[in-house]
């Protein structure tokens, strides 16, 4: 039997944001179901995403250092807030009419926080955007000013993480939709301070990019991998 999975993000109204439920507490119990089994998995962003969430909304963002910057910064901030490890995501939507972006969604690390092995910054984002989105995908048409679906344009989604996919999250990014995923630091920059990053090779982005993907990777890599680094020095690895 399929098991649902509950998201759970933050939302501006005006701004036709998903709204959400999140919670304070650090630790939640979930009343098994019929048989003992669980029926629901929660899918939470960290309170203080939630408070800086409309600030990040309200800008538009103009170059791919500009949407990396985030990313960074919410990786840094998930650690020092102590709500989970050094991984942060951001998904935009491309104005292909001026090149600039808004943001649709956040993702951090929430591994430790909710016991979840999947809850990576990427597949966090990914679900959160998709939630929004009302879609299993983010290979969507465009819609004109009067309402009729296009099917000469595609609308244009950017994934941007602080660092280079792990394997899940690599295969998570290739079926979500997104036309586009830059990296900021390296995936040896994340082995250097004990986490596995799983089977990723060349080969692995090559594959993106037959499959329609655009790759950019190094990003503000020094300053992506410092927040790696000063993890590395407290935080635990898995």
């Amino acid at each position: 039997m399929p098991v649902p999975i509950l998201l759970a993000g933050a939302g501006i109204a005006a701004a036709g944001i998903l709204s959400s439920y999140f919670s304070s507490k650090k630790k939640r119990s979930i009343a098994p179901g019929q048989g003992g089994l669980h029926h629901s998995v929660e899918v939470t962003l960290p309170d203080w995403a939630r408070k800086e969430l409309p600030s990040y909304y309200a800008k538009t963002y103009e170059t791919d250092e500009d949407m990396m910057e985030l990313a960074i910064y919410l990786s840094a901030k998930n650690v020092a807030e102590n709500t989970g490890g050094p991984f942060g995501t951001a998904i935009f939507e491309r104005n292909i009419e001026d090149n600039t972006a808004k943001l649709v969604s956040i993702g951090v690390n929430r591994v430790v926080a909710l016991g979840n092995s999947t809850l990576h910054g990427e597949t966090v984002a990914i679900q959160m955007a998709q939630a929004k989105l009302n879609s299993f995908t983010m290979q969507l048409e465009c819609l004109p000013c009067d309402g009729e679906v296009s099917s000469k344009k595609m609308r244009q989604f950017e994934l941007f993480t602080s660092c280079e996919p792990c394997a899940m999250c690599l295969g998570a990014t290739m079926w979500s939709g997104v036309s586009r995923i830059v990296c900021g630091a390296t995936k040896n920059d994340a082995e250097a301070i004990g986490f596995d990053e799983g089977p990723v090779f060349d080969e692995s982005y090559e594959h993106l990019r037959k499959a329609g993907i655009d790759v950019k990777k190094s990003v503000l890599q020094a300053k992506a991998a410092k927040v790696l680094e000063e993890y590395g020095k407290v935080g635990v690895m898995y």
